[in-house]
């Protein structure tokens, strides 16, 4: 999936994913996508969650396990 920006909050807990995706959307234009790397199991669920409350579409959710633990990634495509 072609991605316009980047985000890495793995090792943060809610809500600091989530703030930081809010700020990097701000920076966006509309239709640009946002991809977002996380740790937080919880991720999952805040995420379908804003992407509800503000309207910015949340277009995938994927759970990758590595050695280290589980990583999710979110793509949200701004409103």
């Amino acid at each position: 999936m072609d991605t316009h920006k980047e985000i890495d909050a793995r090792g943060l807990t809610c809500p600091l994913p989530i703030l930081r995706a809010k700020k990097a959307l701000s920076d966006m234009q509309s239709g640009e996508v946002l991809k977002v790397l996380a740790t937080d199991p919880g991720s999952v669920r805040d995420f379908q969650a804003f992407a509800r409350q503000t309207g910015n579409d949340l277009l995938d959710q994927q759970a990758h396990h590595t050695e280290a633990g589980d990583e999710y990634t979110h793509f949200l495509r701004r409103r």
